[in-house]
């Protein structure tokens, strides 16, 4: 019963750092997108109420767009 808590365990950081990769609006969007449809296929598989397939295209699309939406302004 344990395991899923230790994957998750390591899943969580991975993830975290993942997300900080990306300068531009569109590596924000791929990188978000991975990160949501990942985190989408697996609440659909843990849940049962939404198939995983479901879940990840749900997931990727907003984590795409969060992921586009988040990018940082120009710095000069």
């Amino acid at each position: 019963m344990m395991m899923p808590a230790k994957i998750g365990a390591l899943l969580v950081p991975i993830a975290l750092l993942i997300s900080a990769c990306g300068d531009t609006w569109g590596q924000r969007a791929v990188t978000g997108g991975a990160i949501g449809a990942g985190t989408g296929a697996a609440i659909g598989a843990a849940t049962g109420g939404l198939s995983v397939v479901g879940g990840a295209l749900i997931g990727g699309a907003i984590g795409a767009g969060v992921g586009a939406a988040t990018t940082p302004g120009t710095r000069y």
